[in-house]
C-alpha cells in the first residue's frame, strides 16, 4: 500500500484504537455490538470503556506491546473485546480457528510465540481447556499467569471467558486487574503506537500444508475496512450488519468489526457458530441492512423450510466471499433476499 496509482480515496494513517475512539465520540449511544444468542448489547460508549478497561487489565497481567495473544473460540463478545483491547495496548491478536485440535493449536502457538491464550471452557464438542492440556499438561498445577510449559515455552497466561479453571485467569479478573497506574501506562503505550506496526496475525487454512500466519498492521486493517465501508455505501446513518461468519476470519473481524469501529455501523452476531435459521431471525428482528457470509451460508439460508416467513425487507446488500459463487445463487440472493447491492 506504500506505492499506489491514481486514487480518489487517500489511505488512512490511523491505528485501530484511534478509529474506535473517534467513532465512539460521534455515536456514543448507537449499538456497536449485538449478540443475539446471549441477549447482549453494547453501545459505542460502553464498548469503548470496556475495551480500555480490558487493555489496562492485560497490561496489569504483564503483557507488553509486541506480545502475542491468541483468541480461540466461537463468535462471542469477548472475542471482539480482545480484538480491540489488544490493539489499544499494541499487543498482537492471533486469530485461532475454534475447530483446531491439540496439534494444530500447538503449531500455531509455537509458530507465533503466543504469550497469552483466551478461550471459553467448551463449545459444542470442543473442550478447549482439555485440548490445551494435551500440549500443556503443566496448566492444571500452575499459578495463573505463571505457566511454564515444556512444549509451549512462550505461553504464560491463560484466560477463560466463562468458568475459572486451575492455572487460568477468569475474564472478570482481567477486567478488574487494571488500576489508575495501568490506565496511565496504557495512555503512554498509545503515544508510541504506529499504524505501520503489526496488530493481527491471521492463519490461512493450510489445505496444502501447514497454515501460514499472515501478519497485518493497523494500516492494512483500517484501510481495508475503510474501502469496504465506502464500497457498501455505509454513511453516517445507522446501518446494521448481520454477521453469521466466524470472527477468526477477516470477513467478520475486518469486514464486520473494523468497519463498525471506523464507519459507525452496528455488528449483529446471530449465533456463536453458523446457523442459517438464526441468521435469518437476526436479520428480521434486528432490521439488518447488510449481511456478510460465504456461498454455503447463503445456500443454507435460502434452503430453510420456513424461509418465506422471515421479513428480510430491511436488507439492501452485503458481502459474499470465501469461495466462487455460482451465478444462479447470486441471482437468488439478489431477488429472494432483497440484496440488490450484493458484493462478491
Amino acid at each position: 500500500s506504500y506505492v499506489q496509482g491514481t486514487s480518489d480515496i487517500p489511505l488512512l494513517s490511523k491505528t485501530m484504537g484511534q478509529c474506535l475512539d473517534e467513532t465512539a465520540e460521534r455515536f456514543p449511544s448507537r449499538d456497536a455490538l449485538v449478540f443475539c444468542r446471549d441477549g447482549l448489547r453494547k453501545t459505542f460508549a460502553q464498548f469503548k470503556e470496556e475495551v480500555d478497561q480490558a487493555a489496562a487489565g492485560l497490561l496489569a497481567l504483564g503483557l507488553k506491546k509486541g506480545d502475542r495473544l491468541g483468541m480461540w473460540g466461537p463468535n462471542r463478545y469477548e472475542w471482539v473485546l480482545m480484538q480491540f483491547a489488544t490493539a489499544q495496548a499494541g499487543i498482537i491478536l492471533v486469530s485461532v480457528n475454534p475447530a483446531y485440535q491439540a496439534l494444530e493449536l500447538e503449531f500455531v502457538i509455537r509458530k507465533v510465540g503466543c504469550k497469552a491464550l483466551v478461550f471459553p471452557t467448551q463449545f459444542k464438542t470442543q473442550k478447549y481447556y482439555e485440548i490445551l492440556k494435551q500440549s500443556c499438561p503443566e496448566l492444571e498445577k500452575s499459578t495463573p499467569g505463571g505457566i511454564k510449559s515444556k512444549r509451549l515455552p512462550d505461553l504464560s497466561i491463560v484466560i477463560t471467558v466463562d468458568s475459572k479453571l486451575p492455572g487460568t485467569f477468569h475474564m472478570d479478573e482481567v477486567m478488574q486487574a487494571g488500576d489508575s497506574s495501568h490506565m496511565k501506562e496504557l495512555r503512554a503505550v498509545q503515544e508510541t503506537l504506529s499504524c505501520n506496526e503489526p496488530i493481527n496475525i491471521q492463519f490461512t487454512s493450510g489445505t496444502t500444508g501447514a497454515p501460514k500466519g499472515a501478519t497485518l498492521s493497523h494500516r492494512n486493517i483500517v484501510n481495508n475496512a475503510n474501502l469496504i465501508g465506502l464500497r457498501l455505501g455505509i454513511t453516517e446513518q445507522d446501518y446494521r450488519v448481520g454477521l453469521p461468519a466466524p470472527l477468526y476470519h477477516c470477513l467478520a473481524s475486518v469486514g464486520g468489526c473494523m468497519v463498525m469501529a471506523l464507519h459507525g455501523s452496528s455488528c449483529i452476531f446471530s449465533s456463536p457458530s453458523f446457523e442459517g435459521k438464526a441468521a435469518l431471525e437476526a436479520v428480521s428482528q434486528e432490521r439488518c441492512s447488510f449481511l456478510h457470509g460465504t456461498p454455503t451460508m447463503f445456500i443454507d439460508m435460502l434452503s430453510q423450510p420456513d424461509f418465506d416467513s422471515y421479513d428480510l425487507s430491511s436488507l439492501r446488500g452485503g458481502v459474499i466471499a470465501g469461495s466462487p459463487v455460482p451465478p444462479e445463487i447470486m441471482k437468488m440472493i439478489i431477488t429472494k433476499m432483497h440484496m440488490p447491492e450484493l458484493l462478491v
